[in-house]
């Protein structure tokens, strides 16, 4: 058996990689949003543009974009099998879930020493 007939039959798209192209691209992205979240941060809200309950809840959600596009492109999750990206995603959400709750709930024991 010679090293020319040993081929390897790759499916389109099997091992896909960060080029640089796509490096650049998220890395773009990932400069936008935090821009967005500075300028809000630092010129919207002080001149009192934009309230900070209105801000509190656009940082979260620019955050958890970004971390996205991290954990999609950088950790290569993106290019994982659907079964090992759900048990990684579906615990986070359950954890995010259980901050949100007791977050809440630690308002209403706040309260309640008032």
């Amino acid at each position: 058996m010679s090293a020319e007939s040993q081929e390897v039959h790759h499916e389109e798209g099997e091992h896909q990689t960060m080029t640089k192209g796509r490096i650049v691209k998220v890395a773009l992205i990932l400069s936008a949003i935090t821009a967005v979240e500075f300028i809000i941060a630092l010129l919207l809200v002080p001149k009192g543009i934009v309230p900070i309950q209105y801000a509190n809840p656009v940082y979260i959600v620019l955050t958890l974009f970004k971390a996205f596009y991290i954990v999609a492109y950088f950790m290569h999750l993106k290019f994982e099998k659907i079964g090992l990206a759900l048990a990684i995603i579906v615990p986070i959400l359950f954890i995010i879930g259980l901050i949100l709750v007791l977050t809440n709930e630690s308002h209403h024991w706040v309260n309640l020493r008032g």
